[in-house]
């Protein structure tokens, strides 16, 4: 395996070939099976090729989740072009900057999102503008590159870049992450050996395909062997649950939010979920309720941790493990290494310890798309330095404490934003709970909470509750009460705009009171 090409185009290819009218994809219920996959593929890659698009260009696209957005990928690894599915969730002037700094060389737009990749395009140069042409329309032309350079057709390497995927830019300007077909060869041969897929199993796709686990983490698996993939476009939890009960889905990942509202549905209660055996979670570290909510109904979770630029899997904890082990999120992966390194000095450090988490193996990324400068960033001799604190206690398991960039200093001392979201998160009328440091004339930065709450609360009556939990430089100086938290992602907090709007309210609260 280890001087075999790499590249993911072959898995299709080899897949319609021993089992052709095995379905592949059921997208919203219309199926389709591997060889109708593998020919819409290789038809939409001849009249790319044809218009003169081959390795070393980008293809962006503009598109939820479908069979035709599948097709597109395939195309792509079949030529070794890069595929670049860009979020449907921006606004026209985020996509229009996305669209400038990746320059590529054509953009496919679903027609549900031509307004949107429209308004995007309009904000262009017409020097910097693509072609464009509608995803999964068969009767349009594709149009010349607008470079019109001449593409040498070759056979696609393992190093060609296969996706590229930009992170959500929770500090600054989202980057793009760009994986090999080696890097997505590797960390599905890693799920593979954890969690093992096989043909009869139907997996059940819910994020977007714009984030790198909705084609690393099981639906690219599947597809290598033999399995089907339930798409879904939205994240609905009767749906969903109807989907799982129905399709009988045997493994699905998400997110810890996606796992609580599904159980909190009206819907948790009737629905069949006998079939379900591999059961992923990640994005974030999952609460213990979660996981015996869902175990109480002999559904057991597995726990995972990841980042884009390392493909994304990093980290699990078999469901076996997770009362023993609650709280942290496992051992590596086959094929991936890990260590943690102090933060201060970068020497790695042994035993237990807690420290900034460094992860090598062939599943991590090429670098960020044109950037050199972030990549070296990222980058310390062959380690990807992943920006998080974590902790690995005596037995081996590793527990992330927070991202580094989160942290602030109170008084001198470190302050986790995750610990005290803890805390103030076992209040039973919290439902959900974000803390950023703000600076602080006194103490240098003090913490500022931002509450969504079931039932009326009170800031004092949640400051009594976390003051039995948290020492006093730990409690946040301030707590405002919101309707719901900023997010990225359906599991990301966007802390940059927390933090500007704690700084507006602090500075109304300060000339509030100077006005008496």
């Amino acid at each position: 395996m280890m001087d075999e090409p790499h590249t993911l185009g072959r898995w299709l290819r080899d897949r319609a070939g021993s089992d052709p009218k095995k379905i592949a994809i059921d997208d919203r219920g219309v199926a389709v099976d591997y060889q109708t996959l593998f020919s819409r593929a290789d038809q939409l890659a001849a009249r790319l090729r044809d218009a003169g698009y081959g390795p070393g260009q980008r293809i962006a696209t503009v598109s939820g989740s479908s069979a035709d957005h599948v097709v597109a990928f395939f195309a792509c690894a079949f030529l070794g072009i890069s595929f670049m599915p860009l979020s449907w969730r921006l606004t026209p002037t985020e996509l229009a900057d996305l669209i400038r700094r990746s320059d590529p060389a054509l953009v496919l737009v679903e027609d549900e999102y031509v307004a949107l990749a429209g308004a995007a395009l309009r904000m262009l140069d017409s020097a910097d503008t693509p072609p464009y042409v509608f995803l999964g329309v068969t009767g349009v032309e594709v149009h010349a590159p607008r470079s019109r350079t001449v593409v040498t057709s070759r056979e696609v390497r393992d190093d060609d870049p296969l996706l590229v995927i930009y992170t959500s830019g929770s500090e600054a300007a989202p980057k793009g992450v760009v994986l090999t077909h080696a890097n997505c060869f590797w960390t599905n041969m890693a799920l593979a050996q954890s969690m093992p897929m096989r043909a009869d199993d139907v997996v059940l796709s819910m994020l977007p395909q714009h984030h790198v686990a909705a084609w690393n983490v099981q639906p690219l698996l599947a597809w290598w062997s033999g399995a089907t993939v339930v798409l879904e476009r939205s994240f609905q939890p009767g749906r969903i649950l109807q989907l799982i009960g129905e399709r009988k889905v045997t493994t699905m990942m998400g997110v810890p939010t996606q796992y609580r509202l599904l159980q909190e549905s009206a819907e948790w209660p009737t629905t069949d979920l006998s079939s379900l055996r591999d059961v992923l979670v990640g994005g974030a570290t999952m609460p213990v309720e979660i996981a015996e909510t869902w175990a109480a109904r002999d559904v057991f979770l597995t726990q995972g941790y990841g980042l884009t630029e390392a493909g994304p899997n990093v980290l699990a904890l078999p469901p076996d493990q997770l009362t023993a082990h609650s709280g942290t999120v496992g051992r590596p992966y086959p094929f991936v290494d890990v260590c943690l390194a102090d933060v201060e000095t970068s020497l790695m450090l042994e035993g237990e310890a807690t420290g900034e988490l460094w992860v090598r193996g062939p599943s991590t990324f090429a670098g960020y798309l044109d950037d050199e400068a972030a990549t070296a960033r990222a980058r310390v001799g062959e380690w990807l330095r992943t920006g998080d604190l974590a902790h690995r206690d005596g037995s081996g398991n590793y527990r992330i404490v927070d991202r580094l960039k989160d942290i602030y200093v109170s008084g001198g001392e470190n302050v986790s934003p995750a610990e005290v979201e803890r805390a103030l998160g076992q209040h039973p009328q919290v439902s959900a709970v974000a803390v950023v440091g703000v600076p602080d004339a006194v103490w240098g930065e003090r913490g500022f909470a931002f509450v969504v709450a079931r039932q009326p609360l009170s800031s004092d009556e949640l400051h009594a509750f976390a003051r039995e939990k948290l020492a006093a430089f730990k409690l946040p100086a301030q707590i405002v009460f919101v309707d719901e938290l900023p997010r990225l992602t359906i599991d990301k907090v966007a802390r940059t705009t927390l933090r500007a709007a704690a700084v507006q309210v602090i500075a109304a609260r300060e000339e509030e009171n100077a006005h008496g």
